[in-house]
């Protein structure tokens, strides 16, 4: 039996930069680390990412595995299309974050993700994104339309196709388990980070403070300096693997 167990601390930070009001919604207690970014004009955005938080959190129930991280997506994607419609288009979110679970009895990252919204693991002090954007310019790079180089400069490349809410009935997101490795630091961000930083930046950021909420503040203020005017959040979690005492 794997005798592991997992030390974890956190930094947080956000800003509403040039918006009229933060639509991002955190949530960083209990193991899940979760950010969510909602869309929908007016207060509608907010509200949206805060009800897809509050269902998501329930994640912390047990030690969640693939079956109940779809389940409980599902119930945040018909609470979010159960908000009011208002004008315009429906409330929609993003979300995207980690769970520490076990597998196995193996400590493991139960990854969340739908919408642009991004999960990312630096280990070794190498920056690697873990999910994958639903946003039609990550297809058309996937499909060799647009060359990866291009995408931040792509101007539908806030257009994204799977969200919370929004028009759709279904919701596909992607969930799957990943070993937690030791020393990992996990970055769980909105798209205000990664729009005006290169992943390049965001490494740098991370390598160059120890404390997650010195690197959270960082890549927010480096995310402001670089012209940065949507909404930004960055959570930070460091792990650390050590023995259970027998």
């Amino acid at each position: 039996m794997n005798d592991a167990r997992v030390r974890l601390r956190v930094g947080v930070a956000t800003e509403r930069a040039e918006r009229d009001r933060n639509e991002d919604s955190v949530w960083t207690q209990d193991g899940v680390f979760l950010v969510a970014d909602g869309m929908g004009g007016h207060d509608r955005g907010e509200v949206a990412s805060r009800t897809a938080i509050d269902i998501l959190r329930s994640l912390a129930d047990g030690a969640p595995g693939l079956a109940d991280a779809q389940r409980i997506v599902q119930e945040a994607h018909a609470a979010v299309r159960g908000l009011p419609k208002g004008v315009g288009r429906r409330p929609g979110t993003t979300a995207t974050g980690v769970v520490l679970t076990e597998h196995d009895d193996v400590p493991c990252w139960l990854v969340v993700n739908i919408g642009d919204s991004r999960t990312y693991r630096m280990a070794g002090g190498v920056l690697e994104q873990v999910t994958q954007d639903h946003s039609e310019v990550a297809e058309l790079v996937a499909a060799g339309v647009v060359a990866a180089e291009d995408a931040s400069r792509h101007p539908r490349r806030n257009v994204v196709t799977r969200v919370l809410g929004g028009g759709n009935r279904e919701v596909e997101p992607d969930v799957w388990l990943l070993p937690v490795s030791p020393g990992d630091r996990m970055l769980v961000c909105s798209d205000g980070l990664t729009d005006p930083l290169s992943d390049a930046r965001i490494e740098a950021e991370l390598r160059a403070a120890d404390d997650p909420q010195d690197a959270a503040d960082r890549l927010v203020a480096a995310a402001l300096a670089a012209g940065g005017t949507d909404n930004v959040t960055a959570v930070v979690v460091d792990a650390t693997l050590t023995r259970r005492s027998r």
